[in-house]
C-alpha cells in the first residue's frame, strides 16, 4: 500500500513558496500547502491552534472531527491530491499513519472588493459588479435569485491553467439543449491556459472568424440574473471579473439594461436613438467619400459651395483625407486606453483639439469632414455594451473603401454583404436576427423598443424555454380596481 512521504511531494517542494513542516510541539503531523494561495491570518488563528499540542494517538479521523472548517475529507495516496494541492487546499499528514491524510479547504486571501461597474455604468439601479472571485460573482447572482431551481455546474478550462468555470442556468425555464451545448463546448475546449471569459467566448462561438461577437459579456449581476430568469445559459469563470450571456440576438447589443428602471416610453425613445447614432457612425464618413467623389448633385447648391470652400486647400481625395483622420481618431482611441486614466483622458480631449485644429489650418483635411468624423466617434459610444462598439469601428473601413470606388453602389453592396453574413449568423445554434428574421412579432415587445412589462407575458421564443409564461394573473385588472378608500 503507498504510504505518504515527502518524496511523494517532491514535484511541489522544488517550488519556494510550498510549505512540507512539522508542526512546532507537535512533530508527528505535518502540514503541506502553498503559503501564496492561504491567508496567513486565518491559517495562524483557526487551523493551527486546533493542532498544535495533539497527543500521538491524534487520528485523521479525530482530526475531520475537531476541524472547524466545512468540507475537510480523509484520503489516501491514491486521490491524486496533487491537483488539489494546486488548488489551494491544504493537506495534514500523520506519521502514525502514513496510510491516511486529512485533505482541508484553503484560506484564499481576499481579493478586490466588490465596487460599481466601471464599462457597463448607469445613473440609476444597483451599483454592483463582479469581480475575479467565482465564489464571490455566484453569491451575487444567488441573492438575487433564492431559488432551489438555480442550477450551478462546475467544470473546468484549459489543459495547464484548469481554471475553475461555472455554467449557470434555472432548472425548468433553461432549455436543456441550451445547457448541454454550452456545456459540451466547455469541455471540448483543448487551449493550454483559458483566464478570462473572453477565451471561452471566443471558443464557443458558433463562427469564430466573425467580427460579430455572438454571446454578450457583461459585469452586472442584475442584468445576468434577468437573463437567467429568461431562460439563458450564463458563463463564469475564476479570475474574471465578466460574464457570458448566451445564446443572444444582435439587437440585443444596443439595449441597456438601464432601460429596465425608466419608464417604457423613454427607455424606447433611448433604444431608438442608439440605433440611430449606430448607423450614422457607420455611415457617415462612407457618405461623405460617396458624395463628394460621385454624387455631387445629391448635395444643395448652398451646402456644395462650403464644401467647396472648406475643400479648396486640401490636397487629398476625400477618401485619403477620410482616412487620415479615421486613423487619427483610432490612435486617438487607443492612446487614451492604453494610458493611465488621467493621463489618458488628458490625450482623449487635448490631442483631439489640437490635431484636429492644426489638421485643418494645415489644409489636410476640411473643417466639415473633421466635424462628421468626430460626431461618427461620438455615436460609436452610445453601444451599451463594449464588444460590438469594436465591430463598428473596424467595419466602417470597408464601406469607406468601396465608397470610393462605387460611391452609394459600394455602400450598397458592402451592407448586402454584412446583411448576408448576419443572417447565416448563429448563436448557441439559435438565429442571431431574430426577432427580424425569422420575424416573431411576439418577441418585437422587448427588441427596438421595449414596451410595458405587462406586455411581456410569455419569454422570447429564441430561447425555447420550458416555462414560457412569465405573468400568471388571473385578474389583469384587479390591481386597477378603486378601493372604497380611493372613491
Amino acid at each position: 500500500m503507498e504510504q505518504f512521504s515527502k518524496d511523494s511531494f517532491s514535484r511541489h517542494c522544488a517550488s519556494h513558496d510550498f510549505v512540507f513542516s512539522e508542526l512546532e510541539g507537535t512533530p508527528h503531523l505535518v502540514l503541506c500547502y502553498y503559503s501564496t494561495m492561504q491567508d496567513n491570518h486565518e491559517l495562524q488563528h483557526v487551523l493551527l491552534p486546533r493542532l498544535k499540542g495533539a497527543d500521538t494517538d491524534f487520528t485523521p479521523e479525530k482530526a475531520a472531527a475537531i476541524l472547524p472548517v466545512e468540507g475537510v475529507e480523509i484520503c489516501s495516496p491514491n486521490d491524486n491530491l496533487h491537483e488539489k494541492l494546486c488548488n489551494g487546499n491544504i493537506l495534514l499528514l500523520f506519521k502514525n499513519s502514513p496510510n491516511k491524510a486529512v485533505l482541508i479547504p484553503g484560506f484564499p486571501p481576499e481579493g478586490r472588493p466588490i465596487a460599481a461597474p466601471e464599462i457597463e455604468f448607469s445613473v440609476v439601479g444597483p451599483k454592483e459588479a463582479f469581480v475575479e472571485s467565482i465564489e464571490q460573482n455566484v453569491n451575487l447572482i444567488r441573492k438575487r435569485l433564492p431559488l432551489p431551481e438555480f442550477r450551478v455546474e462546475y467544470l473546468t478550462a484549459g489543459t495547464i491553467t484548469k481554471t475553475k468555470t461555472a455554467v449557470l442556468y434555472i432548472e425548468g425555464i433553461a432549455n436543456q439543449e441550451n445547457v448541454n451545448t454550452v456545456t459540451q463546448r466547455i469541455r471540448d475546449i483543448q487551449f493550454d491556459h483559458v483566464i478570462d471569459t473572453s477565451y471561452i467566448t471566443q471558443m464557443i462561438a458558433d463562427n469564430t472568424n466573425s467580427l460579430f461577437p455572438q454571446v454578450i459579456e457583461t459585469e452586472r449581476p442584475d442584468r445576468v440574473t434577468s437573463g437567467l430568469a429568461e431562460g439563458k445559459v450564463i458563463v463564469l469563470v475564476d479570475g474574471s471579473p465578466q460574464a457570458i450571456i448566451s445564446p443572444t440576438t444582435l439587437v440585443e447589443f444596443f439595449s441597456s439594461f438601464e432601460d429596465y428602471f425608466y419608464n417604457w416610453q423613454i427607455a424606447s425613445a433611448f433604444r431608438l436613438i442608439r440605433l440611430f447614432a449606430v448607423v450614422f457612425s457607420i455611415l457617415a464618413t462612407p457618405m461623405y467619400v460617396a458624395i463628394l467623389t460621385f454624387h455631387y448633385e445629391l448635395v444643395p447648391n448652398d451646402l456644395l459651395n462650403s464644401l467647396r470652400a472648406s475643400r479648396s486647400e486640401v490636397p487629398f481625395s476625400p477618401f485619403l483625407e477620410a482616412m487620415i483622420l479615421e486613423l487619427t481618431i483610432e490612435l486617438l482611441r487607443e492612446a487614451g486606453a492604453r494610458l493611465p486614466v488621467k493621463v489618458g483622458q488628458t490625450i482623449g480631449i487635448v490631442g483631439g483639439i489640437v490635431i484636429g485644429t492644426a489638421s485643418v489650418e494645415a489644409g489636410l483635411t476640411s473643417n466639415i469632414l473633421l466635424i462628421i468624423v468626430a460626431l461618427s466617434a461620438l455615436a460609436s459610444f452610445t453601444t451599451p455594451v463594449y464588444q460590438i462598439s469594436n465591430t463598428i469601428r473596424l467595419i466602417r473601413f470597408p464601406f469607406i473603401f468601396l465608397a470610393s470606388i462605387w460611391g452609394l453602389l459600394g455602400i450598397t453592396l458592402t451592407f448586402a454583404v454584412m446583411l448576408g453574413h448576419l443572417l447565416q449568423l448563429k448563436s448557441l445554434g439559435r438565429p442571431f436576427l431574430e426577432p427580424i428574421n425569422p420575424l416573431r412579432l411576439q418577441d418585437l415587445k422587448d427588441a427596438i423598443i421595449r414596451l410595458p412589462f405587462s406586455k411581456q407575458k410569455t419569454r422570447p421564443r429564441l430561447l425555447q424555454s420550458s416555462n414560457t409564461v412569465r405573468i400568471q394573473d388571473p385578474h389583469p385588472n384587479k390591481g386597477k380596481q378603486k378601493l372604497d378608500i380611493e372613491e
